[in-house]
């Protein structure tokens, strides 16, 4: 049994890294047919704004809750969102197989799973509200990439990431670099790893170092804003090493 386990979690891993795979492959189309420029990644209360005047070009309009909202299992805001035109047209390339992960409530009402895992980089794309004047807010001196073009560093800027289902509502992936503590924490489903897509387009599964980045998979388990310990900073920083440059 415990030798099924590993090769079924395994097999859930590969089949995750083929999923960010996929979303990054229509995250290059998209950008290469609309002159560069790259897919916008809206914030949770601004999707919901362009929702409610019938509009979905962000990447991904699901926001998540613990609730009954119907967003988390309503697949179509995902995948006739800006990206399905481009390959991301099947709702199993939002998700992680490995993330089950429901509310009590959820699962009392039937649900088994919800309808994303992934989210991108707040650093990445359009981020309408946040990035009008050309600079994100949430981390001034460092830089907005709009264009793909405008990525000098590509094999080291991350696109894609898991994030932890406590974590995760909308897509759009936010920790600032000046502050000591998890805004969003990433996923550790995979042995303690999230995997994650780079704008060269390579994937890879990165393995967390600290048991406080490796939080419980729970509606309750991320503890968010999480405060950062010196001992346990490693995480932190090597992922806003990746989150842009200055």
């Amino acid at each position: 049994m415990p030798t099924l386990a590993k090769a079924k979690m395994h097999a859930n891993q590969i089949a995750c890294l083929n999923n960010v795979k996929q979303l990054h492959l229509a995250w290059l189309l998209y950008a290469h047919d609309n002159n560069d420029r790259l897919v916008y990644n809206l914030g949770g209360t601004e999707i919901k704004q362009i929702l409610g005047r019938n509009q979905s070009y962000n990447w991904a309009n699901s926001v998540l809750s613990w609730e009954l909202d119907p967003d988390n299992t309503n697949t179509t805001l995902n995948t006739q969102a800006a990206l399905g035109p481009y390959g991301a047209s099947a709702a199993r390339v939002f998700r992680c197989p490995s993330d089950r992960v429901v509310s009590k409530l959820q699962r009392k009402a039937g649900w088994t799973e919800r309808s994303r895992s992934i989210s991108m980089n707040a650093m990445v794309g359009d981020a309408g509200q946040f990035t009008l004047t050309g600079i994100n807010v949430n981390n001034p001196t460092y830089r907005q990439f709009l264009k793909l073009g405008e990525v000098d560093s590509a094999p080291e800027i991350f696109v894609f990431i898991e994030e932890h289902p406590d974590s995760i509502n909308d897509g759009y992936f936010l920790n600032k670099a000046y502050e000591s503590e998890w805004i969003d924490l990433p996923a550790s489903y995979h042995h303690g790893a999230a995997n994650l897509s780079f704008v060269d387009g390579h994937v890879e599964s990165h393995r967390w170092l600290s048991s406080r980045t490796k939080r419980p998979a729970r509606p309750d388990g991320a503890g968010l804003p999480l405060r950062i310990r010196k001992p346990d900073a490693a995480d932190f920083n090597w992922l806003i090493e990746r989150m842009s440059t200055y």
